[in-house]
């Protein structure tokens, strides 16, 4: 079964605490909502501590163009893409020596944020010695769904060339999309909850030998995967794509479709494999929000330890799109895991769907 070998991240370099934030949207939206010391109560709720951003604050206080956030998109994301890969191949803690960027064959480009052809991976190439036959997967338009995704793409690659090494490259810098003049309640809420973020994930096929460059005692190995998508759902999350640029579909129910929903697609997955929720150890979600998380807690009856992780990524990180459920991986990866145990890896996406992975560590 194909393994998941190493995570990098890249963190933006503009950190702002929630407190910061509160200001900034108070003072935006204050002349739109006669109740806005009511509607501010979203930041605090969704404990979300602090934020990584590609700009600092000042940036966001004027309007630009669909073109120059656009440009900033790129140039950002080629920057922290790079760093994000070389961590990926070089970190000390997951690889006993580096894995060179001609070893690897494919990358699958995952991002909802910020538009480029060619794409943010044939832009890096021609900064990081990458071989000049690595193939070249871009994925746009996931958006939260899409870090799972990815990593579902890259480990039916690996199946079909288990030779393979594979890199799973998601970049997500959401607050270039910001509205300055959409005065909605989800940009509102957008506002209090978006966030920047990259990360790359390093995946192996079965004849690959980690024993030679890998530290750790054991790997997630994916099982199975699997895609679903809500037919008649795509009012629940996406863009509406207008002359100004991006603009947030944020759909209030989603906590509620996660509670209706989600058990129907994770249960009968797992049954598949000859397992149910009680065998697993680990849950690897993707942190759309507090009252998502809740969600899986409920719906799924699991124990709320289960979702420590993923809580904690979204308080010091929020929501960075498809990059996020990444950051949670990693941080299971530098956890405490035993051979043998099982996980889940879910997040949810436009479409409105779901993406699914079982993982076993091995």
């Amino acid at each position: 079964m194909p393994k998941v070998v190493s995570v990098g991240l890249c963190i933006p370099p503009y950190e702002l605490k929630q407190e910061d934030t509160v200001l900034f949207a108070k003072e935006l939206f204050a002349q739109s909502f006669k109740d806005i010391n009511r509607l501010l109560t979203v930041f605090a709720n969704g404990q979300i501590e602090k934020r990584h951003f590609a700009k600092d604050l000042s940036w966001f206080k004027t309007d630009h163009t669909f073109e120059e956030k656009n440009n900033e998109f790129i140039k950002c994301a080629v920057e922290f893409g790079a760093k994000a890969i070389t961590s990926c191949l070089q970190d000390s803690y997951y690889l006993n020596e580096p894995i060179s960027y001609e070893e690897i064959d494919a990358i699958f480009y995952i991002s909802t944020s910020g538009l480029s052809t060619p794409s943010i991976e044939a832009r890096i190439m021609n900064k990081l010695p990458f071989s000049d036959h690595t193939k070249r997967i871009p994925i746009w338009g996931l958006g939260c769904a899409g870090g799972a995704a990815g990593l579902s793409r890259a480990y039916e690659y690996c199946l079909a060339f288990p030779n393979a090494k594979v890199l799973v490259l998601s970049i997500e810098l959401c607050s270039l999309t910001f509205q300055r003049n959409d005065r909605s309640k989800s940009n509102l809420i957008g506002t209090s909850l978006f966030a920047d973020g990259v990360a790359a994930v390093l995946m192996a096929g079965d004849h690959v030998d980690l024993r030679k460059v890998s530290t750790l005692p054991a790997h997630p190995s994916i099982v199975d995967v699997q895609s679903t998508l809500m037919p008649q759902s795509e009012d629940v999350m996406g863009w509406d794509i207008k002359n100004n640029g991006l603009y947030v579909i944020f759909s209030k129910d989603i906590p509620t479709i996660v509670e209706t929903w989600l058990g129907n697609q994770v249960h009968p997955f797992l049954q598949q494999n000859d397992l149910t929720i009680s065998d697993l150890t680990h849950f690897v979600a993707h942190p759309g929000g507090k009252k998502v998380l809740e969600a899986y807690v409920s719906s799924l009856q699991l124990s709320s330890h289960m979702i420590e992780y993923s809580l904690d990524v979204l308080k010091q990180y929020g929501n960075m799109s498809s990059t996020t459920v990444l950051y949670v991986l990693d941080r299971f990866m530098r956890g405490k895991t035993k051979p043998g145990e099982y996980g889940i890896v879910t997040a949810l996406g436009p479409g409105f769907s779901s993406e699914l992975l079982l993982l076993k560590w091995e």
